[in-house]
């Protein structure tokens, strides 16, 4: 349906043009000062919104051409000086045009309206691991990692219901002073609509029912989640065993030591197909949840502590927590791979008090924990002194503390100390992390 200026004017007007008269000359001959739309025309004009046909003529009563609307509607959203309900309503009048004017001018409009939807968070952060094992002769092996971390997430919106997310990792270790490592960790679609939500590409994979006891990663597949206060999850695809399996209990079932060359060669199929369902919710300071998670690959018949040819871990997991106030939370999980015969449980209790808000300088939190961490069940834990450091298959007590000294800084401390499930012996990791948000 053709529109006319004269109605597009009476749209403008709703859009904010400014309804007061102006001392201005007159920008265009045939709309008098007396003229009904004269104060939103010459406004409008002022603004540089539209610009007539050059001999001094609007011809406010002649049919609008597609492009004419378009370029109305690119030069209003160029405007960077407009507030911000005038931007919404720019936004609507474009949208309500985009369907009838489907051309060159339309869709550079349509470009700058969505280059404002896109949205940058970051962080850097530096991570340190002191970690010290008793050996069989009684001796301690005592073993120092850092780590500069850059981080990018991006979002973007495709439309009201849909956005376009990503994760860009750069590692590097200070200590060599080496180059980068630059990742794409993750990138997925998601479409948000009343309560249901789907996700696909290579997403997020965290056990919200345990708190990322069991997993804090990424995988390839699909993902759609149900309901509200009540949420069913059911997700599949491919999941990269290579950071989720020990590599020194790879092939542990046939001899004590392997080559590297014999490694690196039965280790060359490291993915697993992949299925799960879980159910979280919440009923007032009470919340929790259940899963179940299915993994099939080769490499499980090859790993220390799976039963015979088991080439399958068939996981389930409980957790629940309670929040007493502002101040404390207590929660506690457990989780039991089917198919292991030893290391194929995991549990813990943590308690907190508080907690380091980025956004609120000087807030800061402290936790106290017990972990029993079977490392053929709890693949990718989310606990920091977890992660790239050999600390896994242990049990024993963790405690930390976190503070924001700065506005989007944040510091944190934490301690372990237990022992090996394996052999006993004792393990003990200090750990320290400093974050910038942006």
């Amino acid at each position: 349906m053709k529109k006319t200026l004269v109605s597009a004017l009476t749209t403008a007007l709703v859009v904010g043009a400014a309804s007061t008269t102006f001392a201005a000359a007159n920008p265009f001959s045939d709309v008098p000062a007396d003229h009904w739309a004269y104060d939103a025309v010459s406004q409008l004009a002022s603004d540089g919104v539209i610009e007539g046909y050059g001999d001094t003529t609007f011809r406010g009563n002649q049919n609008i051409t597609r492009y004419e609307m378009a370029q109305m509607i690119a030069k209003a959203m160029a405007k960077s000086d407009v507030s911000a309900a005038d931007k919404a309503l720019i936004d609507k009048l474009a949208a309500e045009f985009s369907d009838e004017l489907n051309n060159l001018g339309v869709r550079v409009s349509n470009l700058e309206r969505n280059a404002d939807n896109v949205k940058w968070n970051g962080q850097a952060r530096y991570r340190y691991w002191s970690q010290r094992y008793e050996q069989k002769d009684g001796s301690t092996k005592k073993q120092n990692n850092d780590q500069l971390n850059f981080r990018l997430e991006p979002s973007a919106e495709v439309n009201q219901n849909w956005h376009v997310n990503a994760r860009i990792d750069a590692f590097t270790d200070p200590s060599k002073d080496t180059d980068a490592t630059v990742k794409l960790v993750r990138v997925w679609a998601q479409g948000d609509y009343k309560n249901f939500q789907v996700k696909l590409g290579k997403l997020p994979f965290y056990s919200t029912e345990t708190a990322g006891m069991l997993l804090d990663s990424q995988f390839s597949g699909a993902q759609v989640t149900f309901g509200n206060q009540l949420k069913l999850t059911a997700e599949a695809g491919r999941w990269d065993l290579d950071n989720a399996i020990n590599q020194s209990d790879i092939y542990a079932k046939a001899t004590e030591t392997v080559s590297k060359e014999d490694k690196t060669l039965k280790y060359s199929d490291q993915t697993a197909s992949y299925q799960g369902i879980g159910l979280n919710g919440t009923a007032g300071k009470l919340y929790g949840g259940a899963a179940y998670r299915h993994f099939d690959s080769n490499l499980f018949k090859n790993v220390k502590g799976f039963k015979n040819d088991a080439d399958e871990a068939n996981i389930w997991s409980v957790g629940a927590g309670y929040t007493f106030d502002k101040n404390w939370n207590l929660y506690g999980a457990y989780a039991k791979n089917e198919k292991a015969e030893s290391d194929a449980t995991a549990h813990n209790i943590q308690l907190n008090y508080k907690g380091a808000q980025k956004a609120n300088k000087g807030s800061w939190g402290a936790y106290t924990a017990y972990r029993y961490m079977g490392q053929n069940v709890a693949f990718a834990p989310t606990y920091e002194t977890f992660l790239g450091t050999g600390v896994n298959n242990v049990k024993g007590w963790e405690v930390g503390t976190e503070y924001a000294p700065f506005t989007n800084v944040t510091a944190a401390a934490y301690y372990f100390n237990g022992k090996k499930l394996d052999n006993n012996n004792d393990a003990e990791l200090l750990f320290g992390r400093v974050n910038f948000w942006f």
